[in-house]
């Protein structure tokens, strides 16, 4: 064989790929991976079988259908009050992870600095390692996971290439507030950095909350990647499409990675998203949706013996269980999915350093019938 360095020398197989697999294995209720296991709209399947039909099945341009990043372009102005040129500020991208990717890869180089805040998404990492990046990961607020804007500051260097957020937040269903973009607007002022705002969970979002996206301010829009996630949107996770916005000039960096890495993405579905988002209560009716899910799934889980955290946005609810048992929040995962029959997620999978809160990751986007078979095993299991 013949010798390779590893660029990712420590990464293994994800935990998410873990825990289904274990899940399907031993037969439990898989609350693990972010998925919905209910049907998406089956308007928007005949659509997307019209589309087929009709003979969309070749290569789509490479920054997208444009009647798609017209119609995101209009849904963005709706919601944020932001304007977007379709033709050179949006990109269609092959899912989320990808466009986060693309983003990291068009701007980051060798020894520049990227700042993530910890429990984060595990894709984030490895993306700015494979460019020769320097992860320099912050650990949010035990208590509350608040972002600790004073430790930003002293963080933040003149190598500072990127910071990364993520809101709503994966895995701590956290969001940004007022006071946040406040602070962070402070850092970057006069600054050369940049911020790429995972906002894949950008509809779920609860409690007349409203969404901080980094379209709304103009000094942060000029300097920001903001990636969306049709999956998210449209129920259907396995599709794999989604989209990034960015300044024409940060687009266009974008564009120069992402034509030699997909170059484009799924042309019936592009031509189908276009029709379906005409509707605009195809995403203006998620947050009650999945609020109601919440709602009724942290009553469930109020009658275990699990702390609930709290939940503001995503479709992941967190419980600590440091009452219950010493275990490695690892240990009690795989414990809880054989013998309780629910299979969840460890959070401290999301930490680079392993950080162990006692803390489980429970996705509640499921049928009702799965989120009451998944209550009645953990009101009944005794660690």
């Amino acid at each position: 064989m013949t010798p390779i360095t590893s660029k990712l020398p420590q990464v293994g197989t994800t935990i998410f790929t873990t825990m289904s697999a274990l899940a399907a294995e031993v037969g439990a209720i898989n609350l693990s991976q972010g998925f919905p296991d209910y049907e998406c709209s089956p308007q928007l399947i005949e659509l997307i079988s019209k589309a087929m039909r009709e003979g969309y099945n070749q290569y789509a341009p490479m920054a997208g259908y444009l009647p798609l990043r017209e119609a995101i372009a209009q849904k963005v102005e709706n919601l944020y009050g932001a304007q977007y040129d379709p033709v050179t500020e949006i990109t269609i991208t092959a899912g989320g992870t990808q466009a986060i990717f693309t983003a990291i890869s068009a701007i980051v180089n060798p020894n520049d600095e990227v700042i993530i805040f910890e429990p984060a998404f595990d894709c984030y990492a490895p993306a700015i390692k494979v460019m020769g990046g320097v992860v320099k990961s912050l650990e949010l607020n035990p208590a509350d996971y608040s972002i600790p804007w004073d430790m930003v500051k002293k963080l933040v260097s003149n190598r500072t290439r990127l910071i990364i957020l993520n809101s709503p937040h994966n895995p701590t269903s956290t969001i940004l507030h007022a006071r946040d973009i406040a602070q962070l607007s402070e850092i970057v002022k006069n600054r050369d950095i940049l911020i790429l705002s995972d906002e894949v969970y950008e509809h779920l979002i609860y409690d007349g909350e409203t969404h901080q996206s980094m379209a709304r301010y103009p000094e942060l829009k000029e300097r920001s990647f903001i990636v969306a996630s049709f999956g998210k949107l449209f129920h259907a996770t396995g599709w794999k499409v989604g989209y990034c916005l960015a300044p024409a000039y940060l687009m266009e960096e974008f564009r120069k990675v992402h034509q030699f890495l997909v170059f484009s993405v799924n042309t019936p579905m592009q031509h189908a998203f276009a029709q379906y988002l005409r509707n605009e209560e195809v995403y203006t009716t998620l947050p009650e949706f999945f609020q109601e899910k919440r709602d009724y799934f942290r009553r469930g889980l109020a009658q275990t013996q699990f702390e609930l955290l709290p939940c503001y946005g995503s479709y992941f609810q967190s419980v600590r269980y440091d009452k219950l048992t010493n275990e490695s929040d690892v240990d009690f995962s795989l414990r809880l999915t054989k013998e309780a029959g629910v299979a969840c997620i460890p959070t401290s999978a999301f930490y680079t350093n392993g950080t162990d809160l006692h803390t489980l990751r429970f996705c509640f986007a499921k049928k009702q019938e799965t989120l009451d078979k998944a209550l009645e095993r953990l009101v009944a299991f005794k660690p």
